[in-house]
């Protein structure tokens, strides 16, 4: 089966839902380390989002969901894939625990592609093929993406026999609002920061990694606080920025492409596209943080004039219509944006500790330890407690 709808339209609920009635319904007990469903996706965070929608689905008719990504220890992961009935991994760790002998696919029942295209875009064709080989080819395929183009093709005439296609016309890919700010480069920054202190959350995309480090601290000097990620940071790091972005705190998250493909997070009514993207299903996809399930969104676009006959391109193939602004910093169309969004609420403070020396002593280890200023060093770095009496940073 070949899957073609928007971003934001449930697709893995439209692979997850069957994927686990059909493995529920079996009768015929599983063996270890072989799982009867194996969901691919090309990153990280899609992975653990897609696992994350489907766990308590699954749990509630007794199947069991597992990740497999890199990044992250290997050995729980292990463990996991061991008793799992579905696992959601991307190409590179698979293997490794392939290698391993820690997981055989010899068992797998249905086999899904999520997010297909951007699998052969990034290269993973070996990988993909290699463990689609290692599937039994009597097994049920489905590949799923907002578009299927590109090298899925060849993944479809080689692995897929007589698909059956279900597709949303090109025409409702993304039900945002579009817009183009036309601005000088010199006036970038400032327009960026301030439409980034509006009261909802921001999501700004960039082509490259310093890219993506050198806007948010630029945003942090003027004064608006952002988090970023990208390829180079760890998995732990992007996983943190994700969920405090989700919290609201910080409001702006700056991301290159990584992010475009599959990450939802609730309630992002602006997306940014600071960078201008290399290609239109690279334009639709980061479109697609926003407006998600009838959610209301919208889309900016920052390009000087030089930019703007190949952002018309772009807008023509993507099949997007794009109301067109020159603005500055102050502008009323910019301030119109600044001040649009749902306000996320300030975080509470904690009341200040009035504890006694005598019920730091009772508490034992929950009290901080006091640390000396070292010589040489500007101040002293705080120890605090960790669990089990361990001393951890905060």
């Amino acid at each position: 089966m070949l899957g073609r709808a928007q971003t934001g339209s449930g697709k893995t609920l439209a692979f997850g839902i069957p994927l686990l009635s059909r493995l529920a319904a079996r009768t015929s007990p599983r063996q270890p380390k072989a799982p009867g469903g194996l969901i691919l996706v090309p990153t990280r965070e899609l992975a653990k989002q897609v696992a994350d929608t489907l766990r308590p689905l699954g749990r509630s008719v007794g199947v069991s969901t597992a990740t497999v990504y890199g990044g992250v220890p290997i050995g729980r992961q292990i463990s996991n894939v061991r008793d799992a009935d579905v696992v959601v991994a991307t190409p590179g760790r698979l293997i490794d625990l392939m290698e391993r002998g820690a997981c055989r696919l010899s068992g797998v029942e249905v086999t899904v592609l999520d997010e297909a295209d951007h699998m052969a875009d990034l290269g993973f064709m070996p990988a993909v093929t290699r463990i689609l080989d290692e599937t039994p080819p009597g097994g049920q395929r489905m590949f799923f993406s907002a578009t299927l183009d590109r090298g899925v093709g060849r993944l479809v005439t080689s692995y897929v026999s007589d698909p059956a296609l279900h597709a949303v016309a090109a025409a409702t890919v993304s039900p945002a609002e579009h817009s183009v700010l036309v601005l000088s480069a010199q006036e970038k920054v400032q327009v960026a920061a301030e439409i980034a202190g509006r009261p909802g959350r921001t999501l700004f995309f960039v082509r490259t990694k310093h890219g993506a480090d050198r806007l948010a601290k630029q945003l942090a000097r003027e004064g608006v606080a952002a988090a970023a990620i990208h390829g180079d940071r760890s998995q732990s790091q992007r996983q943190r920025a994700l969920d405090a972005f989700a919290s609201g705190h910080p409001r702006v998250l700056v991301a290159t492409d990584v992010a475009a493909r599959g990450i939802h997070v609730d309630d992002v009514d602006l997306v940014v596209q600071y960078d201008l993207p290399g290609d239109p299903k690279d334009y639709l996809h980061r479109s697609g943080r926003t407006a998600r399930a009838g959610a209301p969104g919208m889309v900016v676009t920052l390009a000087d004039r030089a930019q703007l006959r190949d952002l018309q391109r772009l807008h023509h193939a993507a099949g997007i219509t794009a109301a067109s602004h020159e603005v500055e910093a102050g502008h009323h169309v910019v301030r119109k944006i600044a001040t649009s969004g749902t306000p996320i609420p300030a975080l509470a403070k904690a009341p200040a500790s009035r504890t006694s020396r005598t019920d730091a002593r009772r508490v034992g280890n929950s009290a901080p330890r006091r640390v000396s200023r070292r010589p040489g060093t500007r101040r002293a770095e705080l120890t605090l407690p960790g669990p089990g009496g361990r001393r951890a940073r905060p």
